[in-house]
């Protein structure tokens, strides 16, 4: 490959930041996350509401989903239940402020790539 084209496949490479689909109803979190994240060139979309979660998915194609469990509309269990029913292999990480195993091994047996508990850092997503 010649210096034109990897120049090109370099640019090509860097046009698309990493997506990321917030899903959490804990504005000062969100914020703090988007922040963070968003200084190290990833772009943070947010959704405060479960129902309104796998449409924002299905939509804006984000390249990494991270869903609370408790949330207004629908849970994130029922939301990520719904992702992977739909074919979708979207990258999945749970939060659960519970640190029960419970919820922990139901978000994984429902197709979620991991866990974290909150409250999480910002650069822990990272």
């Amino acid at each position: 490959m010649n210096a034109i084209h990897e120049a090109l496949a370099i640019e090509k490479a860097t046009e698309h930041a990493t997506r990321l689909l917030l899903v959490d109803d804990d504005i000062d979190l969100c914020r703090a996350v988007a922040d963070y994240l968003g200084k190290q060139g990833i772009e943070v979309m947010i959704e405060g509401r479960g129902d309104l979660a796998v449409k924002r998915v299905i939509d804006e194609k984000p390249d990494l989903v991270i869903l609370d469990v408790m949330l207004p509309g629908k849970d994130g269990f029922d939301v990520c239940r719904e992702i992977r029913s739909s074919g979708n292999g979207v990258p999945i990480i749970i939060l659960t402020a519970k640190e029960e195993d419970f919820d922990q091994v139901l978000g994984l047996e429902l197709g979620a790539d991991d866990y974290l508990a909150k409250p999480v850092q910002p650069r822990v997503l990272l």
